[in-house]
């Protein structure tokens, strides 16, 4: 598509521009003041939108929780007080929704609004202890020894997976608790690591036996919580975390992406996983420790992933009513959503897609997320994606 906005003159401010352009749109078409209450905002799963929609009768907790994510990205390169506003009543409009608590069945839900929790309040400045702490108790007493480790997918269940370990252990690092998000990084490498491919499968059944059935999808975001945890825990200075970064962005560049741009995965959950891929590759690129040739290496190809990924994703995006409308596969044109067709919907614990990906809140919240994960490669500071 042709370029929105004043375009900057160098790769930064080019990428600047587009960032906000993806901001800008997702909150003309998503983001509304939830039920009326003052100062609460939350993200409108679908546009066009139905009247349930609207009225958040549906709301997809861990998508909002990237949603308040997208918005600290926004705050951090902006810094004006409309995004403070924005990260201020979307935190407010998650809680509010879910019930006035932080917490659900799902630790993966609970892992992704912990991060964005914690990145509020160092990069943004809100005092979200309390719910860090809340969070924290969550993933600590969810680790299960007697299966060998992990922590599982929801309670009551004792499917353990990538998509719940990776962000919990990363958020876990951060805030303390190092020693067992280094337990969980040898937990996920140790159980999850397809060595042919190198990349990290989905997850697996645990039970009375102990380690069960390997399911061995190799989704995208499975690749990204892993390179960002081995990425903040090289920060310690071990080698052999920045090694296993390495490893997994070449895997990534191999396997799960094409001409460097990483595959998509349509609608519904599956929306968000090309955007929280590229969201830790650039992590990767700018925070990395070490000063080696494969550290180098890393840092290279994970910022050519970020790059190929974001301008193919601009490229490909429509301009639909003076705002960009990104694709759910980066690698093809977007598709304009209309009214009717099969809507998103939550079965067997997950989101499917709508018949048209691109009517979904996760694919426009990737798109943003490819803009904002470009902007900081090429800004060239890791301090505000951590």
């Amino acid at each position: 598509m042709t370029a929105m906005g004043a375009q900057g003159t160098d790769d930064a401010g080019r990428w600047f521009d587009r960032a906000e352009a993806a901001r800008e749109a997702v909150v003309e078409r998503h983001v509304r003041r939830l039920w009326g209450i003052p100062t609460s905002a939350l993200g409108v799963c679908a546009y066009p939108a139905t009247r349930r929609d609207r009225l958040f009768v549906t709301w997809n907790f861990w998508w909002q929780a990237h949603l308040i994510d997208c918005a600290v990205d926004a705050h951090v390169r902006t810094g004006t007080e409309a995004t403070h506003e924005l990260v201020h009543r979307l935190i407010r409009g998650h809680w509010v929704r879910n019930g006035f608590r932080v917490t659900n069945q799902y630790y993966d839900d609970m892992a992704w609004l912990a991060l964005a929790l914690e990145r509020a309040e160092r990069l943004a400045g809100f005092d979200t202890r309390r719910a860090q702490r809340i969070l924290a108790a969550q993933f600590m007493s969810a680790w299960v020894p007697e299966l060998g480790g992990g922590i599982p997918w929801r309670k009551s269940d004792v499917y353990l997976n990538a998509p719940a370990n990776g962000p919990a252990a990363i958020f876990l690092a951060r805030t303390g608790n190092r020693g067992r998000a280094e337990q969980m990084s040898q937990w996920l490498f140790g159980n999850l690591l397809d060595e042919k491919s190198g990349l990290i499968e989905d997850g697996v059944d645990g039970g009375p036996a102990g380690r069960g059935a390997v399911h061995t999808e190799k989704y995208t975001y499975c690749q990204g919580v892993a390179i960002g945890l081995e990425t903040e825990l090289s920060a310690d200075g071990d080698d052999a975390h920045a090694d296993r970064v390495g490893r997994l962005v070449q895997a990534v560049e191999t396997g799960l992406s094409e001409n460097n741009v990483v595959v998509g995965a349509g609608g519904g959950d599956g929306g968000l996983f090309a955007g929280i891929l590229v969201r830790y590759l650039a992590l990767a690129a700018t925070s990395l420790d070490g000063d080696g040739s494969v550290d180098d290496d890393a840092r290279s190809v994970a910022r050519d992933l970020v790059l190929a990924s974001a301008e193919a994703a601009w490229k490909g995006a429509r301009e639909v009513d003076g705002h960009v409308l990104f694709s759910a596969d980066w690698s093809s044109d977007a598709r304009v959503p209309a009214r009717g067709g099969a809507a998103a919907r939550f079965a067997g614990g997950a989101v499917t897609s709508s018949a048209t990906p691109e009517r979904d809140l996760s694919v426009q919240l990737s798109g943003w997320m490819a803009m904002e994960a470009a902007w900081a490669v090429t800004r060239g500071t890791g301090s505000g994606r951590a």
